[in-house]
C-alpha cells in the first residue's frame, strides 16, 4: 500500500477501522517500534485482554513454520468478532516472509497482523513485501529528530503539570533521544522526582536523568563477540535501566549467530578472507560493527557457530516456556556465550 512517514502515524493510527490489514512496523528506535504497534493493537477494535482474540508470537517460532502464520490469520475466535496477530523480533526470517507474502496476496480474512521488526534495511525482503502490496502498510520508526523530540518532552512534562527551564531543556535534549520508549521512562523519572514543583532546573536533570540516547542492543553484542565480559554487562545496565527488555538483546544475539554462520560457510565453501565474506553479505552493518563480525568469523569455526546458535534459539524457547525467569535465562545464556567468545570461538 504505502510507508507512513512519521509525522502521519497519528492520522493513520486514528482511523476505524485500520487502513491495512497487514502492518510492518519497524526501525532502530526499537521503543518506538513497540510503541507505535502497542497504538495500533488498542486500535485494532480487538479486545486485548481477550486471550482467545489476541495471538502473540515470536519471530523465531515462525522462521521455519510458513503455515502457523497463516493458519492463525484465517482461524476463527471462539465468541466470533476481529482477531489480532501480533509477532514482534521480526528481522526477515523466511518462514515469515513467506508467510506475509501469501496473505499480502489472499483475500482479506478475519484478523489484523501486526509485526514488529528490527532495523530492516532498504531491500530487505519482509520491508519489500510491505512496501509493494496493496493489502500492507509499512510504519518506519527512526530515532526522534528535533522537532518530536520537543513535543515528546512538552507532552510528558505538560501531563505531570511540570514547566522547564531553557536550560534544562537543552540538557535534556543532549541526553535523550536515541530510542522512544528510552526516552519517555527517563522523562517520566524526571517528572515523579519533580512532583509538587512548578519549573523543572537544570540541576534537576543532571541529578535524575540517564543518557537514553545510546541504548541499544548492538552494543551487548558486540561485546559478547568480542568476549569483553566488562563491556557487557555495562551495555546490559544501560538496556536494563532504560526499561528495554533484555530478552531482544539474546534475540539480536541469535540473529547475529545465523548470520555469523551464513558467512562462515560462505568463507569456507569459496576460500574467501573474513572481510569479504562480510562486504558478500553484511553490507547492511554499521561501518564500525564490520571489524567485530570479522574478527568473530576469525576465532569462530562453522562448527562452533551452528553449535552456539542452537544454544541460544533453546534459550529462547526456554525463555518463552518460562516467562518468570526470562531475564535470569538470557543472561546465563549470554554470559557463557560471552566466555566462549573470550576462548576464541572454537
Amino acid at each position: 500500500m504505502a510507508e507512513i512517514k512519521s509525522y502521519e502515524f497519528e492520522r493513520f493510527a486514528g482511523k476505524r477501522p485500520l487502513a491495512a490489514r497487514l502492518i510492518l512496523i519497524y526501525g532502530p528506535d526499537r521503543g518506538l517500534v513497540s510503541e507505535r504497534a502497542a497504538t495500533l493493537a488498542a486500535a485494532s477494535g480487538v479486545d486485548l485482554a481477550d486471550a482467545f482474540s489476541v495471538v502473540k508470537l515470536d519471530a523465531t517460532d515462525l522462521s521455519h513454520d510458513t503455515g502457523r502464520l497463516i493458519d492463525e490469520m484465517n482461524a476463527i475466535g471462539l465468541f466470533g468478532g476481529d482477531r489480532l496477530v501480533w509477532v514482534r523480533g521480526a528481522a526477515s526470517e523466511k518462514g515469515l516472509c513467506d508467510a506475509f507474502a501469501f496473505l499480502a496476496g489472499a483475500p482479506a480474512g478475519p484478523s489484523t497482523l501486526i509485526v514488529e521488526a528490527g532495523d530492516l534495511k532498504k531491500g530487505a525482503t519482509l520491508r519489500k513485501i510491505a512496501e509493494s502490496s496493496a493489502a500492507a502498510i509499512a510504519i518506519p520508526c527512526y530515532a526522534d529528530d528535533g522537532r518530536a523530540l520537543q513535543t515528546l518532552i512538552d507532552q510528558e512534562l505538560g501531563e505531570a503539570g511540570l514547566r522547564i527551564a531553557p536550560a534544562a531543556r537543552q540538557r535534556l535534549t543532549d541526553v535523550i533521544g536515541g530510542d522512544r520508549l528510552a526516552s519517555r521512562n527517563e522523562l517520566r523519572k524526571l517528572a515523579l522526582y519533580c512532583r509538587g514543583r512548578e519549573l523543572i532546573e537544570e540541576a534537576d536533570v543532571m541529578e535524575i536523568v540517564g543518557d537514553a540516547s545510546a541504548i541499544s542492543t548492538d552494543e551487548a553484542v558486540d561485546a559478547i563477540l568480542k568476549g569483553d565480559r566488562d563491556g557487557f554487562l555495562h551495555a546490559i545496565q544501560k538496556i536494563v535501566s532504560s526499561k528495554t527488555p533484555v530478552f531482544l538483546v539474546l534475540q539480536g544475539c541469535l540473529r547475529q549467530f545465523q548470520l555469523l554462520e551464513l558467512m562462515r560457510a560462505e568463507m569456507d565453501e569459496k576460500r574467501l578472507p573474513a572481510a569479504q565474506a562480510v562486504a558478500t553479505l553484511g553490507r547492511h552493518l554499521h561501518f564500525r560493527r564490520k571489524p567485530v563480525i570479522e574478527n568473530a568469523l576469525r576465532n569462530w569455526s562453522a562448527a562452533a557457530i551452528r553449535r552456539e546458535a542452537k544454544r541460544l534459539q533453546a534459550a529462547i524457547l526456554q525463555s518463552r516456556r518460562r516467562p518468570a525467569l526470562e531475564d535470569t535465562i538470557a543472561m546465563q545464556t549470554m554470559l557463557a556465550t560471552v566466555l566462549q567468545s573470550a576462548r576464541k570461538g572454537g
